[in-house]
């Protein structure tokens, strides 16, 4: 789950971590009392989306004067901001957030994620402040530092000093440096963060650390324990299909692709994909029904795949375990005569109640496409996608 930038800061700052003044705002009006309220000369209008990139899109803009916050809120709040991280058609922003204008004497990156391999939290620190991590990683690899963090000690002074040290940081400002990762490194574990990034942390002019953007996603997994972050959710930054998949118990990505995928384990929906671009297809989305997948849920999984203008086929690939085949195969032919389905129909089914469930398929007197194994399956509806 991913927060916008001004609820990240908040965060931060219940953490320790200092950020410039500011305040979230849903119109001119709110944005020019913002900058009024801040007061300064100089302040600073960020569209928030959930996507980076966004002063490259046009979607922050630096005010000399309350007039110009005006202009610039006026002419962001509304538009459709496309950054890298967006699809071609941008992401509208309906919220800016107005803050104080710092002067900066450099720049750092701070970053910590989840390294499986080695089972800990990573701290990540780059004199290359202001730049995508990927493209330091890419073009100057040796200005990234990191620190693999022990879950039972947590990020200790002398490794949080040795950090600040690697990045150029200057003794003088050590300790709020330290204050400053320890506090992040906190906000991580407590608020079962999977990302937290500050790009840039900033050293003003009169020698103090800023987060000067802040962003954390959190491991849906873990919501359950912190109904204050699942408050915070904006589902108009969610694509509404899978806003609606998650209301009925189905894990549902859109892609770019033509050819639907419905099916049971999240392990077998990617292998599915995998060999549906292997044999040449594109699919269009990744639908994981689980294991106790029922009539509606079958239903409902079918009319968000036919939602998509550019949907070409669908392949049903079901591993029968927990889930019985015949289950399954009673809800695709009752789901299919629902939405009266009009795209080929490939199924493949294995397991628990694997003839019965065939044999379900065979005499529904639908024009369903039977398929024998993963491979036939990917053969068939890749054809049947693209017209043969």
């Amino acid at each position: 789950m991913k927060i916008h930038e001004y609820q990240a800061k908040k965060i931060f700052r219940q953490y320790g971590v200092p950020t410039p003044r500011g305040s979230v705002c849903f119109s001119m009006d709110e944005a020019l009392a913002v900058a009024q309220k801040l007061g300064g000369s100089v302040w600073v209008v960020k569209a928030q989306i959930h996507a980076g990139g966004r002063g490259q899109g046009g979607g922050v803009k630096v005010a000399n004067s309350v007039q110009d916050v005006g202009t610039h809120a006026a002419k962001i709040l509304g538009m459709k901001l496309v950054t890298h991280q967006t699809n071609v058609d941008g992401q509208l922003v309906r919220r800016l957030l107005i803050e104080e204008g710092v002067q900066i004497a450099k720049e750092y990156y701070v970053g910590m994620v989840i390294d499986r391999s080695k089972q800990s939290v990573v701290l990540m620190a780059s004199s290359e402040g202001g730049m995508e991590i990927e493209a330091v990683a890419a073009h100057s690899p040796e200005k990234i530092h990191k620190v693999w963090i022990n879950p039972s000690s947590g990020l200790l002074d002398t490794e949080a000093d040795a950090v600040a040290r690697l990045i150029g940081i200057p003794n003088a400002v050590f300790a709020q440096a330290r204050a400053c990762l320890q506090g992040l490194y906190r906000a991580f574990m407590e608020k079962d963060a999977i990302l937290a990034e500050i790009n840039p942390l900033v050293l003003t002019v009169d020698q103090n650390l800023l987060a000067l953007d802040a962003k954390i996603n959190f491991d849906s997994n873990a919501l359950f324990r912190h109904q204050e972050i699942v408050a915070l959710r904006d589902l108009d930054e969610e694509d509404p299909a899978e806003v609606e998949a998650s209301e009925f118990g189905l894990s549902y990505i859109s892609l770019e692709g033509n050819i639907g995928c419905l099916v049971n384990g999240a392990g077998l929906a990617m292998a599915t994909m995998d060999i549906i671009k292997l044999y040449g297809g594109l699919p269009a989305n990744f639908l994981d029904v689980g294991g106790g997948a029922s009539k509606e849920k079958v239903t409902e999984a079918f009319k968000l795949m036919l939602r998509n203008p550019n949907l070409r086929a669908i392949l049903v690939n079901i591993f029968g375990g927990i889930m019985k085949c015949d289950v399954i195969a009673e809800g695709v032919v009752a789901a299919a005569r629902e939405v009266h389905l009009k795209v080929p129909l490939v199924v493949r089914l294995e397991g628990t109640n694997v003839d019965l469930g065939k044999k379900i398929l065979a005499e529904s007197g639908l024009p369903i496409i039977s398929a024998g194994d993963m491979a036939d399956a990917a053969a068939k509806v890749v054809a049947a996608a693209k017209g043969a």
